[in-house]
């Protein structure tokens, strides 16, 4: 921990003396994000492809919106079409748990409109960042301000991360993992809306549209997702994996058992933590084990071997592989993924 805080000092150091030489060309990172971005939401069915007239506000008066993972940065450009620009920080494929901002990341930020994080543990490196520089002319959107928010939780069988002894006093840690369950993803995508319509007021309706179509896709998968559970043989999951679905085994009343807590950066479980969640597949006759989206995938296969369950992806969203970026995949056909799987993990 001690290290990343320092090379994040680091960074912001480099940031404000680059930033203090004049307006910046953009690094090669966040112009390959840019150039991604552009080619995602191409190819991806948003309210704006309605749109007959093309755009032809100069660069500089379209609203600059920067976020750091997947959700996020799907819930903007859902919302804002065509007139703005969403740059996601954390590369397409990269561990969104482990992302350290670079000086030309920083700079990003600091010449955004509008920027966009979880407000967890996977980005405890914003608040040193935003405290470095001028916030006078940026509007910050904290997604776990949005919703209410519950403890990230242990569970019977799954391994507690060892901590550092920071003393009494120390607050619990929240899931932020809070865009798993639908009806808050509806609740984020109507709040951020509304922040930028306010930094954009001429463009409201359009905004509007595009939040009401999108709100009532994810009012669909929510419908979708009551329809498997609600009607299911059984209401219990197991996760070989880390475990960010909190939030969405509270919407759905689902039981849960898994190895790690959401935001944990243990990969290699124990043979006591493994073999109780042998047991507990055995035991249940559960047929699917879960793992979540770039992961080596070995505990979840190691279990699925060893009980003759059917090993299977249970989307999470925090990022997506660069593939999968470049195809223009949504929050909503990610978690339309997890509707199909669940009904046979369920049944």
């Amino acid at each position: 921990m001690k290290n990343r805080i320092f090379s994040i000092a680091i960074a912001v150091i480099t940031a404000a003396s680059l930033s203090a030489c004049g307006k910046t060309a953009p690094s090669t990172a966040a112009a390959a994000t840019d150039t991604a971005a552009d080619t995602a939401a191409s190819d991806t069915a948003s309210p704006s492809e309605a749109s007959s007239e093309p755009e032809t506000a100069d660069a500089s008066d379209r609203l600059s919106i920067v976020v750091t993972n997947f959700p996020e940065y799907d819930f903007a450009r859902q919302i804002a079409g065509d007139k703005a620009d969403v740059t996601m920080l954390l590369k397409p494929g990269a561990e969104s748990h482990t992302y350290d901002p670079t000086p030309e990341d920083i700079i990003t930020i600091q010449n955004s409109d509008m920027f966009v994080y979880v407000g967890g543990d996977s980005d405890e490196w914003v608040d040193d960042v935003l405290a470095s520089m001028d916030q006078s002319n940026m509007n910050v959107f904290r997604l776990m301000d949005a919703v209410d928010t519950v403890e990230e939780e242990l569970v019977e069988g799954m391994e507690e991360e060892e901590e550092e002894d920071e003393g009494e006093g120390e607050e619990p840690e929240l899931d932020e993992h809070v865009w798993t369950s639908p009806a808050n993803a509806m609740t984020i995508v109507r709040k951020m809306a509304d922040t930028i319509e306010t930094l954009d007021p001429e463009n409201k309706d359009a905004y509007e549209e595009n939040t009401n179509g999108y709100i009532a896709q994810i009012s669909d998968l929510d419908k979708a997702f009551h329809e498997v559970i609600d009607n299911a043989a059984r209401r219990e999951i197991i996760v070989g994996d880390r475990f960010p679905f909190r939030y969405f085994c509270d919407e759905y009343g689902l039981t849960y058992y898994a190895a790690f807590p959401g935001c944990s950066t243990d990969t290699q479980a124990s043979a006591k933590t493994v073999a109780f969640l042998i047991d507990k597949v055995k035991n249940d006759q559960i047929p699917v084990v879960f793992h979540i989206e770039l992961s080596n995938e070995e505990m979840c296969s190691s279990i699925a071997e060893a009980t003759g369950a059917k090993s299977e992806l249970l989307n999470a969203v925090h990022n997506v592989s660069d593939e999968d970026f470049k195809a223009g995949v949504t929050y909503v056909s990610l978690m339309q993924h997890n509707v199909e799987v669940l009904k046979e993990a369920l049944n």
